[in-house]
């Protein structure tokens, strides 16, 4: 992303705490965590009464009431009111994906600077009534008569009278996600105990670094909340070992312990190039350097979380980097099993050769690299916000000192994977 010296940097995020859904937030709407997020950026970066040239938010488990959504949400914060903003959703890539977008608009000099970020919670669903219920309801509000009105009344049952809540199953295979996971690592011979290893890192590295402050100017506290809620301290391998397998009671290796939960939470990331920094008086964090996506073919074989492999090796070919480039790897826990299918996977020369196209595998990465500070496992995953966490942890990691660099990968329903490339400015 250079061109006409427009570099695209990270310039500020903010998030609120990550809490298991049906907590915490239970009566918290998803418009107000977004506004909670967005009000840390606006704080941080001085952006009260600033005109934010354009905002691109969005939430997986959206609602038709919330149909302009980031734009209600601005309109909610101090930011003026002349901002313009839109919805986006690729599913758990959303934050990424969103962050690419205002990154792209950066670059080119279309706009000085811009927000990204995203927001998810299962605890205000979307609570739509059944197909029946909804013909009925249109045909009883087209009648005119009495008779029309008992007739578009008459198509309902007892069962149709139920409402219908929504899921993440694939709609193509009827699976869950982690169902879909538990093929993988069966596929892949992952044993449990390398994933509870993953998943206890994950809330180490998650402890420490609350511990050590790392996350007291990128989490904005919320409701009193300062702590992401489901981040456990006292794990230990001996106590995931003891969690029954939720998605294959039988012969699955996936549970609540190495699979990350049901989260509700908002992230958002501040993106500028050079004319925007000054503009803001902020000191660019990270700067852009790729971003690629990619879809794997699920329902007939592939992977569904295998997406992410084939973006993380056209990023490695495009720009001619090793993972020996790399002095950071944020790459997302949906879960544990699934970030090992994708390192294995990245290690094959035959996976490499027949699915990713190249001569040879990229290899290993160093483990001491991977997720440093916690991941999405012990800190919580809100789907469509996921991305923009990353974002701003990676560039808080870059801008320590010296010349660094970061790897995100993000796999999301639909057999999709999103990664990118940030580097120290």
């Amino acid at each position: 992303m250079k061109s006409a010296n427009k570099q695209a940097y990270v310039l500020a995020s903010s998030r609120i705490p990550f809490v298991k859904s049906q907590t915490t937030y239970s009566h918290v709407t998803r418009k107000d965590l977004m506004v909670g997020a967005l009000n840390g950026l606006v704080k941080k970066a001085n952006l009260k009464g600033k005109l934010v040239e354009d905002v691109a938010l969005g939430a997986v488990m959206n609602s038709s009431s919330d149909f302009n959504l980031a734009r209600e949400c601005i309109l909610e914060t101090e930011i003026h009111p002349d901002s313009p903003a839109y919805n986006v959703q690729r599913a758990c890539g959303t934050g990424l994906e969103n962050a690419w977008q205002i990154a792209l608009k950066v670059h080119t000099g279309a706009i000085q600077f811009g927000i990204a970020g995203g927001v998810d919670t299962n605890s205000d669903l979307p609570i739509e009534v059944s197909a029946k219920m909804q013909q009925a309801l249109l045909d009883l509000n087209k009648a005119r008569s009495f008779t029309e009105k008992l007739k578009a009344l008459s198509q309902l049952s007892i069962k149709s009278l139920l409402p219908k809540v929504p899921n993440i199953n694939e709609p193509r295979t009827l699976l869950s996600m982690g169902e879909h996971c538990e093929l993988m690592v069966k596929e892949w011979q992952i044993p449990r105990e390398a994933q509870d290893q993953i998943a206890l890192a994950s809330h180490v590295n998650g402890t420490k670094a609350y511990q050590a402050g790392f996350y007291e100017d990128l989490v904005t506290d919320f409701q009193g909340i300062k702590v992401d809620g489901t981040l456990r301290a006292d794990s230990s391998i001996e106590k995931l070992g003891k969690l029954k397998p939720v998605f294959d009671t039988q012969a699955g290796t996936l549970t609540a312990g190495n699979s990350s939960p049901l989260t509700d939470g908002a992230a958002c990331v501040l993106i500028g190039n050079d004319v925007g920094a000054t503009q803001l008086g902020l000191k660019p964090l990270a700067k852009f350097i790729d971003v690629q996506v990619a879809a794997v073919d699920f329902v007939h074989g592939a992977g569904l979380l295998m997406a992410p492999t084939k973006a993380i090796a056209q990023l490695l070919e495009r720009n001619k980097l090793t993972f020996k480039d790399f002095d950071f790897y944020e790459i997302h826990e949906a879960f544990a099993g699934q970030v090992l299918c994708n390192l294995k996977a990245l290690e094959s020369d035959v996976y490499s050769r027949d699915v990713l196209g190249l001569k040879a595998a990229p290899g290993a990465i160093d483990r001491n690299k991977l997720n440093v500070v916690g991941s999405s496992i012990a800190l919580g995953h809100p789907f469509a916000a996921t991305g923009a966490r990353i974002t701003g942890t990676l560039a808080k990691l870059l801008s320590t000192g010296g010349q660094k660099r970061g790897l995100i990968s993000i796999c999301t329903a639909g057999g999709m994977g999103i990664a990118a490339i940030l580097e120290s400015v």
